[in-house]
């Protein structure tokens, strides 16, 4: 982006990312574990059962993103779409069935881009080989994941609170719809909509940070630019963006953050400062007199943004999680189990060792 990226060396980078472990560490836990958990959720669940879980996923997972940084922000947002879509049980992983309807979840129109299910997967197999058949649900293994994914772009580490279960069935096309949030719409549909699900304008703000990592694809951003520019997009960034998407419909993508866009950082707000947001979605929050002060400080704050944004992520973790004897724990993570009525004798165990006095 002639003129307005701050390109950074690797070196420089390697500098910022080690600040911001430093400052994760001192962050873990410390927000997130004010949010209240979910009744039959804990923050030790699989100490007995599994105690090498999360060293397991966070082992693999530096392999995974060292290869593919992208991989970051991609199964980031499959715990958003998962999460926000009947509740984080691991729906969007399911895979349409020939004796049911044929379009799943991962199949409405918002999740066509998704990618990672085979990470997810691969880690539900290493987890399993480890600690048993139906021993950790694939939703619970989506948490860390995401967790894991911002920790290791640099941004803050913090405790997953687990014991989730999968669901047994996918959401249809029309309620993905009604669930995930629009690239397309502003800052008044977007706080109506997550006002519905429990989430205030700071949530919101905090949450479209995940944008400091990833990628945009030229649909769902080119009504900005055609047939007329923006207003409230930076004129540099609108010429610079034609020439990635010279149509409407091109097959391209952009960063969604301008000045480091493989790093999780505080820069999308600074984009946002600049009209140098890629969605209606995201520039609007400054835009907007309800969140551009929030916008603003986050800008500013990066601590303060690291601390929200740990609190709204826990939060919406647990969001219509199933606990207990609900939903199951699957032994693939994209099809249910062949026998539905089985209730893992591991899973009971759990709910007598593993979780601590809500």
């Amino acid at each position: 982006m002639a003129g307005k990226i701050t390109v950074m060396p690797f070196h420089t980078v390697a500098v910022s990312v080690g600040v911001l472990v430093v400052m994760a560490l001192h962050l873990q836990g410390l927000e997130a574990q004010q949010q209240p958990l979910v009744k039959g959720l804990s923050w030790k669940y699989y100490e007995s059962s599994c105690p090498k879980l999360e060293s397991i996923i966070r082992k693999q997972m530096e392999k995974v993103i060292k290869k593919d940084v992208g991989l970051a922000a991609a199964l980031l947002r499959v715990h958003f779409h998962d999460c926000f879509v009947q509740g984080c049980d691991g729906s969007v992983l399911l895979d349409g069935s020939a004796s049911g309807p044929v379009d799943s979840e991962k199949t409405a129109p918002p999740n066509l881009s998704l990618r990672g299910f085979d990470v997810i997967e691969d880690l539900r197999r290493r987890v399993h080989k480890q600690c048993g058949a139906r021993s950790v649900s694939c939703s619970d293994i989506t948490a860390i994941v995401a967790r894991d994914a911002i920790v290791l772009t640099g941004g803050p580490d913090y405790s997953v609170p687990l014991g989730r279960r999968d669901g047994l069935s996918f959401a249809t096309r029309n309620a993905t719809l009604a669930n995930l949030p629009s690239p397309f719409v502003g800052t008044d549909s977007l706080l109506t909509s997550l006002a519905a699900k429990n989430f205030d304008a700071t949530d919101v703000v905090a949450l479209s940070g995940a944008h400091t990592i990833g990628v945009a694809h030229c649909p769902s951003f080119t009504r900005r630019l055609y047939p007329t520019q923006d207003a409230t997009m930076d004129k540099t960034l609108a010429n610079t963006l034609k020439g990635v998407c010279p149509t409407q419909n091109t097959n391209a993508t952009t960063f969604l953050d301008l000045r480091s866009p493989n790093v999780f950082d505080n820069k999308y707000f600074v984009d946002l400062m600049n009209k140098q947001g890629i969605l209606t979605s995201d520039q609007d929050l400054y835009t907007d007199k309800r969140t551009r002060e929030i916008v603003k400080s986050f800008a500013v704050n990066q601590t303060l943004f690291f601390e929200k944004f740990v609190n709204v992520m826990v939060k919406m973790g647990q969001m219509q999680v199933l606990t207990g004897t609900k939903g199951e724990i699957r032994n693939t993570c994209n099809k249910r189990n062949s026998n539905e009525l089985v209730i893992s004798n591991i899973v009971e165990d759990h709910n007598t060792d593993g979780v601590e006095n809500l």
